[in-house]
């Protein structure tokens, strides 16, 4: 199964590109060519560049705050299992005592290393990263792959606590979803939202063996999916048949 994923908010849209990034992120460090460790360094300056909006961690730290006290909420409920409920809220405390601990935005410690912002101002022009424009750059991807990978992970360990706060964040929204087995007719599936509740994430799961790509879109509302084929000429066309998915809200 294909798993497509659509926010319905800038927050939740910010949050994943930010999960996208910390799991490349991860692969690229566990490699060992220097082309990878290139990759991962550019992969660290993106999840800067996301990381530089002004209110992400007071948002993510609020979020984290308001699920501690959500779970809290639960004590006492003969249904819940108190030992898995702690071991939650510690995790939450846990995240939210690391990132609140970070001074600035994420990366901000990175920004006063002259040596890797002298590679940050070069990787976005094209071929700007060579040897005779960065030797000393060139020079650090000869050198052996344990050492790469230990400046890595040095320098990555300072986007850490980000990085561990939206993966728990984000399960526990994935976790608050049913799944629901659908039917687009025709190619074509429209949902209406119920009304009292507000959801942040779409999720869609469709049997790659059908051929099919979903265009999603909502609001608070609705929520509207079409099924499209890559055909041959290189361009999205519309489907026909009817497409079975499995579709879960998560709030």
């Amino acid at each position: 199964m294909i798993l497509y994923e659509y926010p319905f908010n800038e927050r939740i849209r910010t949050y994943l590109r930010l999960e996208h990034l910390f799991l490349r992120l991860a692969t690229l460090m566990a490699r060992a060519e220097p082309l990878d460790h290139h990759f991962a360094l550019t992969t660290i300056f993106e999840v800067m560049d996301v990381g530089a909006r002004a209110d992400l961690k007071s948002d993510v730290l609020k979020d984290l705050e308001k699920q501690k006290q959500i779970l809290n909420g639960y004590r006492g409920n003969p249904a819940i299992a108190e030992g898995v409920l702690d071991k939650v809220i510690d995790q939450l405390e846990s995240c939210f005592t690391a990132l609140n601990s970070l001074s600035g935005k994420a990366g901000q410690s990175l920004t006063e290393n002259d040596w890797l912002m002298s590679i940050r101002s070069r990787v976005g022009i094209p071929g700007g990263t060579c040897e005779f424009d960065l030797p000393a750059y060139y020079a650090w991807q000869h050198r052996s792959a344990t050492a790469r990978q230990e400046d890595l992970h040095r320098w990555a360990s300072t986007l850490a606590p980000l990085a561990e706060s939206i993966h728990l964040l984000l399960k526990m929204l994935r976790d608050s979803g049913a799944p629901q087995k659908v039917v687009a007719v025709g190619g074509q599936f429209q949902q209406n939202l119920p009304q009292g509740r507000t959801f942040q994430l779409l999720r869609l799961s469709i049997d790659p063996a059908l051929q099919l790509i979903p265009e999603i879109s909502g609001n608070r509302l609705m929520v509207s999916i079409r099924l499209m084929r890559h055909d041959a000429d290189d361009r999205l066309h519309a489907g026909s048949d009817d497409g079975a998915f499995e579709l879960t809200l998560c709030s």
